[in-house]
């Protein structure tokens, strides 16, 4: 249309048409992630799958996964400022091990069988491959802890994140019989403390190990001062180790006497360390004793207490210190269910023992390290 104003000729102009693109949201791209990741969901598929991706929510049939009166347990976390070290140095293809095992690790320490995991992973602005390479992570920690990757969110947040920033988080449900739940509740003094062997760092501390890295004036693609054939960035983003199937196995084993499984508590050694995780199943006026010289402090963690100078009790609570998974068992099973366990592949030591508590609290204590960390 043309208006004629006092002889002038003004002519509109035309009408931008504003579009989720513009706006800094790739829907096409997420639609290609979509298409990209459903092959690698589809296989950690398990019995009680009921939905495959794509649907408002997904369905799971505990029934059909084998439970006849089940508790059901859930939990949730993320992997922490590893994710800044991912990033950083671009390699991304285990981070996703790290977040599955960090939800799943936590369930079985009730004696929940893991059935189901979701993820979220929210960015300034969605790269596809990237973002395949994080998925690719979940489905195979989902395969290693025998769940099936049922769902998730990718949400493209413009404004919200750096370019190439994402955050990334996950959620698990699992279930365990009513009458097989782990509590820690029938823990006594005398009974024993097994080590089960890290995959180094696991993904706790990197705030510490980044401060450490930093004030040394080193570099991501420095080779490894612990590692040297390795680039740093790499050795240390080593994945969590994941536990679900080997400490399953062992609770399958029965006590002579009682009649329940052969473990009394389990303990994933993440935040807090060696110090303040094995307390939270204990139950009042009892401690555990850790005697440092039962097992090798990992050589990634003899670099971050010199690099750093950090003391004995700081390690302790902050890094596994090369424990990832505690196991409280009484001394007539020990042997038993360690031979369980190095038939699931883990290593094992006899790290400790249950004592009595002053004033009815709970505590860890870890003796010898003076001898065992710095001899």
């Amino acid at each position: 249309m043309n208006l004629s104003i006092k002889g002038l000729e003004c002519k509109e102009k035309p009408i931008k048409r504003a579009t989720y693109r513009d706006a800094g949201v790739d829907i096409d791209a997420g639609n290609a992630l979509v298409q990209k990741i459903a092959p690698m969901a589809k296989a950690t598929d398990r019995s009680g799958c009921m939905s495959g991706l794509g649907g408002f929510g997904a369905l799971f049939d505990v029934k059909a996964a084998g439970f006849k009166d089940p508790v059901l347990v859930a939990a949730t976390d993320g992997v922490g400022t590893k994710l800044r070290l991912a990033i950083d140095t671009g390699l991304f293809d285990t981070v996703g091990v790290d977040l599955v095992a960090m939800c799943v690790n936590d369930l079985v320490v009730q004696g929940a069988e893991p059935l189901f995991f979701l993820d979220y992973l929210a960015t300034g602005a969605l790269e596809v491959d990237a973002a395949a390479r994080v998925i690719a992570g979940i489905a195979d920690g989902c395969q290693q802890a025998g769940c099936a990757l049922i769902g998730g969110e990718t949400a493209e947040m413009p404004g919200m994140y750096g370019d190439g920033d994402f955050d990334l988080a996950g959620f698990s449900v699992g279930a365990v019989e009513r009458d097989q739940v782990l509590t820690g509740a029938t823990i006594t003094p005398g009974d024993v403390v097994l080590g089960l062997a890290s995959n180094g760092l696991h993904s706790n501390g990197f705030s510490l190990v980044r401060r450490v890295v930093a004030d040394g004036n080193l570099d991501w693609n420095d080779p490894a001062p612990f590692a040297p054939k390795r680039s740093l960035g790499e050795a240390l983003l080593d994945p969590t180790r994941i536990y679900v199937k080997s400490c399953l196995g062992a609770i399958a084993l029965k006590n002579a006497q009682t009649g329940l499984s052969a473990i009394k508590g389990l303990a994933h050694i993440t935040g807090g360390g060696l110090s303040e995780n094995i307390p939270r199943i204990l139950p009042k006026g009892q401690r555990a004793v850790l005697d440092a010289t039962f097992w090798d402090l990992p050589d990634v963690f003899a670099w971050l207490r010199d690099a750093g100078n950090i003391a004995d009790e700081e390690l302790a609570r902050t890094f596994n210190c090369g424990i990832g998974m505690v196991v409280i068992t009484t001394p007539e099973d020990a042997d038993g269910v360690i031979k369980a366990l190095n038939k699931g592949g883990e290593r094992v030591s006899k790290i400790g023992v249950i004592d009595v508590a002053p004033d009815n609290s709970t505590d860890t204590i870890v003796e010898n390290t003076g001898t065992a960390w710095r001899g």
